[in-house]
């Protein structure tokens, strides 16, 4: 695909129990969004307050790839726009449902990126969330980058090869037929 992709995450302020629930995501609040632009070749990272600025940059995309983006980080962003509409964006390729649609299940991030580029995340958003407790904002962003930078890096390869590796619940190294269009 020409054009610009942007990879996608964020953290939040606040868990589910927080703010009674999984249904009440979009008050979770943003304490850092990490986007990665093709078109620019660079990262930015996002605060809440720079919200407008983040969905402006998502609007523009060509294609947002994320992992869970959809579920989560889309319905995050609503808590910060009332005018925020999903819909409203470019075509979105969400590698979670993607993966969902193929293995029957879920799957973390993790289990994808250790086979598949032999290399897992840093840390999990609940180390981000006591981060943010600690007013660690720096140790955020950077984790979210890296979620980023995985997040891209196992798109590409399933672009490439057609396939990503993922671990199963036994901890066997396995194959998912991926048809990603670049």
């Amino acid at each position: 695909m020409a054009g610009d992709i942007v990879y996608f995450d964020l953290e939040t302020r606040r868990t589910a129990n927080d703010v009674g629930g999984w249904g009440n995501k979009h008050k979770m609040g943003i304490s850092v969004a990490v986007t990665f632009s093709t078109k620019m070749n660079e990262y930015r990272i996002y605060t809440e307050d720079e919200a407008p600025e983040l969905i402006k940059q998502l609007k523009a995309a060509d294609l947002v790839v994320g992992f869970n983006h959809i579920g989560f980080d889309y319905e995050v962003l609503k808590g910060h726009d009332i005018m925020f509409d999903p819909a409203d964006l470019p075509h979105s390729l969400d590698m979670l449902i993607e993966l969902e649609k193929v293995l029957g299940h879920r799957i973390k991030l993790d289990a994808v990126a250790a086979a598949t580029l032999g290399t897992g995340k840093t840390a999990d958003g609940l180390d981000a969330l006591r981060w943010w407790q600690q007013g660690e904002v720096a140790k955020i962003a950077e984790y979210c980058c890296y979620d980023v930078k995985v997040t891209k890096c196992v798109y590409e390869y399933g672009v490439q090869h057609g396939h990503v590796k993922y671990h199963d619940r036994n901890g066997r190294e396995q194959i998912a037929n991926v048809d990603w269009k670049a």
